[in-house]
């Protein structure tokens, strides 16, 4: 065995879906960097959300509304045509929740929680769906993100009221729920040769939306190792997942909380 290889994506087609922006951009690059054809599939694909994205092209360029089956569709398509196969899918992408007043239990209304749950969940569901006939030939990888607070509760001492980046119990009940929907898809997909694990980030600010040191500070000291973590710290899950070296398994998560969930 030349374990050395295991790594190699020489050959793979990988879509990251929210290619652009602060973690998904990351995990593109190092899937790029380890020769897999990577494709960005994001909703405004052009747009640079993180200044270190710079730093590699894609092999292409999708415009993805995971909110749409029929755009994630046409994603797959066009990447099949263009490349001949899809051997991975990253689904990182999401959107919904809430902010403001409207982020708290007793006031959020059910337009709010269902387009939450819709970011969150649905997505993740419509891109494992949509995927499968590009998969099904010859087997695949699907990669779904997950989050701490599918997981536990926020610690909403931390946030506070005013927080714009509280956590509302939409994201965490969706995200929960993309565990499961991990698990489900692995044993039904399995007869395909697709493998479907999942991810799960701790506190993985990004920078460009972190002014509030404090709140950054109380964020690290939930963490057994008293730092939040940095968007290549994710990556590195993300790789072994699309990669041979994770040949046997699925239906799994992985955690990546600098030990936020195990205290």
């Amino acid at each position: 065995m030349d374990y050395k290889k295991l790594f190699d994506l020489t050959g793979k087609v990988c879509i990251v879906t929210g290619g652009t922006g602060y973690l998904g951009s990351a995990n593109a690059q190092i899937l790029k960097d380890f020769g897999a054809t990577v494709v960005v599939a994001d909703i405004r694909p052009e747009e640079n959300r993180w200044a270190e994205a710079e730093k590699f092209e894609p092999d292409m360029k999708v415009v993805c509304d995971v909110s749409s089956a029929e755009s994630m569709r046409n994603c797959f398509q066009e990447v099949y045509n263009k490349f001949g196969s899809v051997d991975v899918l990253v689904n990182c992408a999401t959107y919904g929740g809430a902010h403001g007043e409207k982020s708290q239990l007793e006031k959020m209304d059910d337009e709010t929680w269902a387009l939450g749950i819709d970011g969150a969940l649905s997505s993740v569901f419509r891109g494992i769906r949509e995927v499968i006939p590009f998969m099904k030939e010859k087997g695949g990888s699907i990669i779904n993100y997950c989050s701490m607070y599918g997981l536990v509760s926020p610690d909403l001492r931390v946030y506070g009221e005013g927080n714009p980046q509280r956590s509302p119990a939409n994201y965490g009940a969706g995200k929960a729920g993309v565990d499961q929907l991990t698990r489900y898809a692995a044993g039904d997909l399995a007869r395909y040769g697709i493998r479907v694990n999942s991810v799960t980030p701790g506190p993985f600010p990004n920078p460009a939306n972190s002014g509030d040191q404090e709140f950054v500070g109380k964020l690290a000291n939930k963490t057994m190792l008293g730092r939040v973590g940095k968007n290549h710290e994710m990556a590195g899950a993300v790789l072994l997942l699309a990669s041979d070296a994770s040949s046997f398994m699925t239906g799994t998560n992985i955690v990546v909380d600098g030990g936020w969930t195990a205290w």
